[in-house]
């Protein structure tokens, strides 16, 4: 498998700041690549090294083969929603779309736009001005999405859209997959990226934290234990981040705490036993805990 997104030994400084400290990232073509981490983990940075507004201290960042600050014109290849959008106030959506597509240098696929506008339920005719956070995302992601790129680079790209929104935007990633598109989906909310993404990279302090697959991650950092106890005992009270309310016990722990605590469960009388894979939101928990 060919791959889209080649990061190696990333590193960049901001004085004596330094935002990536030799971090590495690689999208496969054809995958949605889920990357998370909170807000200063370096996400941002590598994004626009990606897209070569930013310089690399030392290492390498290539965007479909290519480095994207010897060589912008690969960027016409690469379709991008940012965290915060901003638009030209006097323009309407229409006109909007319009701009930048005369910006790119690209022809917009007019049916898939007209089909996107319809699907996110946004009227393209208003000013950017009058239109709510919500419908400025739509605007970006309308544009993002009508182009054909072959990747799709997209920070937080639900935020500010409602439930329904968010279901429509799962559904047209998912299409964009189908037509042969990579995604990087940088995000916050933990059930968009356990449905879409294929493999997953979480950075910490400008470091790699994890990657791999959405089911190995899971099933090699931790799962979640679930019974009904008929009695407490110290041994379930000392586990790190244990709860019993009610006789219903819960915890989550690495994979190879698993048995010892299945059987301190038994010991205190457990009926009802569940033990599965921790979802993603738990697995980043462990990485981060109180830090978010």
């Amino acid at each position: 498998m060919s791959k889209a997104i080649v990061v190696e030994d990333l590193t960049k400084t901001f004085g004596t700041f330094r935002a990536l400290d030799n971090f590495n990232l690689t999208v496969e073509s054809g995958t949605i690549h889920g990357f998370l981490g909170p807000n200063g983990s370096g996400k941002s940075t590598t994004i626009r090294i990606l897209l070569g507004v930013l310089h690399a201290t030392a290492g390498t960042a290539t965007v479909l083969g290519e480095d994207p600050r010897r060589n912008p014109a690969v960027l016409k290849r690469v379709g991008y929603v940012p965290g915060d959008v901003s638009l030209w106030p006097a323009l309407t959506g229409r006109e909007v779309f319009r701009a930048l597509e005369s910006l790119r240098g690209v022809a917009v696929d007019r049916d898939r736009e007209a089909e996107l506008i319809e699907a996110f339920k946004l009227d393209p005719d208003k000013r950017t001005r009058d239109y709510s956070t919500g419908n400025r995302r739509k605007v970006s992601l309308v544009a993002a999405l009508s182009v054909g790129s072959e990747l799709l680079i997209l920070d937080e790209p639900t935020a500010g859209l409602d439930p329904l929104m968010e279901q429509v935007f799962v559904e047209q990633i998912r299409k964009e997959r189908e037509r042969g598109a990579t995604v990087l989906l940088s995000s916050h909310i933990m059930s968009e990226v356990e449905k879409l993404c294929d493999f997953v990279t979480i950075i910490r302090d400008g470091r790699t934290a994890e990657t791999g697959s959405v089911e190995k991650l899971r099933h090699l950092s931790a799962h979640e234990i679930t019974a009904r106890v008929s009695r407490e005992t110290s041994a379930l009270r000392e586990l790190p981040e244990a709860t019993i309310a009610n006789d219903m016990f819960r915890v989550t722990v690495s994979r190879d705490q698993v048995p010892h605590v299945l059987q301190l469960v038994l010991d205190a009388g457990g009926e009802d036993i569940t033990s599965a894979p921790a979802s993603i939101e738990e697995m980043f928990l462990q990485h981060y805990g109180g830090e978010q």
